[in-house]
């Protein structure tokens, strides 16, 4: 068999030898991965799979059929053994009995846990019974694009039996759960010649009896959903054609920079947001075009599409050829406030006795034409996958508009959905979050030991970091070890010269374009020389002060002038040094720059406050281990000044201190901490030794 195409992306095809070696739960582990390796075939956590397997019962010893499942809160494509819940299927079968019809269908998955197969701890899916009641022993749920255009057309049925014939059957919309899953149960069993069904406005069943021809079956039916597609629009233009065209990639990026904290900023009142920016040719085509105006506001169709980017987006009116950016931002919080109330209004009709309260109701994703669509959620992965989403409703709407009629999901339906009992629940049980959840961080100097100390403790705590350093090597390197930690979405680097003012602005403007803003800078950039007064040349003296002073100077302003803009607040840390207390000889030139760090910050303490931007400042003294500075010249000129070796300099400062203790990156790092946490939301213009104590250096 040939490699399946799907949407034009290729999948991987189905390994036998690769496969012969495996058992069911591997096979089905091994089918889903495959399935999952496509994002038009079902995004990310979308879609279900499943396999009824004979496994001996721990207590009886007897072969019993077992129905393995996605869990909840899975995704087919990354997922492994332990993604899947395990039921007795003949339990499953017994909870017909219990059913007390469509009205308290929801009550059915408090039984689901009695149903539990060798005390699996992976919480069962509402998806559950859409698995267990088809009589076969293999079935895939997905949400393919081309498919659920098919769904999404006004003539749905119609459309389904032309393509598919006699083999895939179709039912109208219903919510997933009990019902539903006997309903899928009674058309496969009376209609043996159906291999599948269309689910209105959902997406895809298929089914089979072994793992193999269940993958291949769910390849073939996407792929004849799309090529009649594509046989039907050859020709057409999308969404009725352009209406307006793109701005370059270069003026693309610099008003999604201008936009993005401005949004953030108004829109994070109810939790701070990160964002993401997708500028795909799929999405211009979309924002560019006749339709986009009719087609938005019907809001999405699939289930798993408007529970990520709410009920529909919001399009700012831009003109690209008028370049109107500034009226744009003018009536930004007017379109704001339209929007939330809409959105009230839409809670406020739908609402039902037990329904949660209203959430959220900013926007999620933001069309522009001639730029591309912004998206703003609670972190960056749920951001990024927001659009991904929405470009999945793309897809859908541009096939099911230029075949049929696009439909999105009914008002009350939808509410049904994105205000479920069980969605709610599942939202309560998810885990605290960080204490800097939802913030974005610029490091300097974020390649040294200082700078990716304090990145690790930032992200660990769950912010986004970016980081900044003229060391290339030095951040690819630390990106790389992060991203393998923390994941990929929540760090990122560029090279950044703090001396060079568009270097500067430019790295400032990649984090608005990164994360959609700025709430922490640590300003860590350093270098560090030695030599007497007199010996101190012009450029000496110089070069300290232009990355210790200057540098500091750029990098704050810029911080300060994005917190200005988001109007959140922000907390800015110069990592300074003993050396801006006290003086030390052979180093005026360091000395006297990191005095004015001290200095600066308290400048930006005193104008910041207003805004809401504290400015404090960490002095670390001797932290030699992982420093740049100290693994080269500074080192010997320090240890020259105290007439020592250079491998007795770190005890030297040991003993010198108070408590007798080594100072680490990780100790700095805490302090820096402790300043952009709200830990010390009431301190700015502070400064903190972390230098295990030194007398000359009280502040007091």
């Amino acid at each position: 068999m040939s490699d399946p195409i799907i949407n034009q992306q290729i999948i991987p095809v189905w390994d036998d030898k690769k496969a012969a070696s495996m058992s069911e739960p591997e096979l089905l582990v091994y089918r889903s991965n495959l399935l999952g390796s496509d994002p038009k075939v079902t995004n990310y956590g979308g879609g279900n799979t499943s396999a009824k397997v004979l496994s001996n019962d721990p207590i009886t010893n007897e072969s019993v059929e077992v129905l393995w499942v996605k869990g909840s809160g899975g995704d087919i494509g990354s997922m492994n053994l332990d993604g899947f819940s395990t039921l007795y299927l003949n339990k499953l079968e017994q909870l017909k009995e219990l059913y007390r019809g469509d009205d308290f269908e929801d009550e059915m998955v408090a039984y689901l846990p009695h149903c539990t197969f060798n005390l699996n701890t992976r919480a069962a899916s509402i998806d559950t019974p859409l698995h267990a009641y088809v009589p076969y022993r293999h079935v895939d749920h997905l949400h393919p694009d081309a498919v659920i255009a098919i769904a999404a057309c006004k003539n749905s049925r119609a459309i389904t039996e032309q393509v598919f014939g006699a083999e895939i059957g179709w039912l109208a919309w219903r919510k997933p759960g009990f019902q539903l899953g006997l309903e899928l149960s009674e058309i496969a069993s009376k209609n043996p010649q159906l291999k599948g069904v269309v689910l209105e406005a959902h997406g895809l069943f298929t089914w089979a009896d072994d793992a193999k021809s269940c993958y291949e079956l769910s390849v073939a039916i996407i792929n004849k959903a799309q090529a009649w597609l594509d046989s039907e629009i050859q020709g057409k233009a999308a969404f009725g054609g352009a209406r307006v065209t793109s701005l370059s990639t270069e003026k693309r990026r610099e008003v999604a920079v201008q936009l993005m904290p401005l949004i953030r900023g108004k829109s994070s009142e109810v939790q701070r947001q990160i964002g993401h920016f997708n500028d795909a040719a799929q999405v211009l085509e979309f924002v560019n075009s006749q339709q986009l105006d009719q087609l938005a506001v019907l809001g999405t169709s699939c289930p798993d599409h408007f529970l990520r980017t709410k009920i529909k987006p919001i399009v700012l009116n831009y003109n690209p050829q008028q370049d109107n950016l500034a009226q744009v931002i003018e009536s930004l919080e007017q379109n704001l406030s339209d929007y939330r109330a809409d959105y009230g209004a839409y809670y406020a009709r739908c609402k039902q006795a037990d329904s949660p309260p209203i959430r959220d109701a900013n926007p999620v994703v933001y069309l522009i034409p001639g730029v591309g669509m912004l998206t703003f959620a609670k972190d960056k992965a749920t951001a990024r996958i927001a659009g991904e989403f929405y470009l999945n409703a793309i897809n859908v709407m541009r096939d099911a508009n230029a075949v049929d009629q696009y439909c999105g999901l009914p008002e009350q339906e939808a509410f049904n959905i994105e205000y479920w009992l069980l969605e709610e629940a599942k939202l309560q049980r998810m885990p605290k979050p960080k204490s800097l959840a939802g913030r974005i961080a610029l490091i300097t100097g974020g390649a040294g030991g200082i700078g990716r100390a304090t990145a690790d403790k930032l992200l660990g705590e769950g912010a986004c970091v970016l980081l900044t350093d003229i060391d290339k090597q030095g951040l690819q390197d630390s990106v790389q070890h992060f991203s393998k930690i923390y994941g990929p979405d929540v760090v990122s680097a560029i090279v950044m010269d703090v001396t060079d003012e568009l270097q500067v602005q430019q790295a400032f403007d990649f984090a608005a374009l990164s994360f959609g803003g700025l709430d922490i800078l640590v300003s860590n950039a350093g270098i560090a020389s030695s030599a007497p007064l007199d010996e101190t040349t012009l450029a000496d003296w110089n070069f300290n002060q232009s990355i210790l002073s200057t540098g500091y100077f750029l990098v704050s302003r810029s911080a300060y002038t994005m917190m200005k803009v988001q109007n959140m607040g922000g907390s800015i840390v110069f990592v300074a040094s003993k050396n801006g207390l006290v003086a030390s000889a052979n180093a005026s030139a360091y000395c006297t720059a990191k005095a004015a760090e001290i200095q600066l910050a308290r400048c930006v303490a005193l104008e910041g406050a207003v805004h809401g931007i504290r400015a404090n400042v960490v002095n670390p003294d001797a932290v030699l281990r992982g420093s740049k500075i100290w693994s080269g010249k500074w080192k010997e000129e320090r240890a020259s000044a105290y007439n020592m070796s250079t491998d007795d300099l770190e005890e030297h400062y040991r003993q010198r201190s108070l408590l007798k203790r080594n100072v680490f990156p990780q100790d700095i790092a805490e302090g820096v901490y402790f300043f952009v946490a709200d830990l010390s939301s009431k301190s700015t213009g502070n400064v903190l030794n972390v230098d295990a104590g030194h007398a000359p250096s009280f502040t007091r």
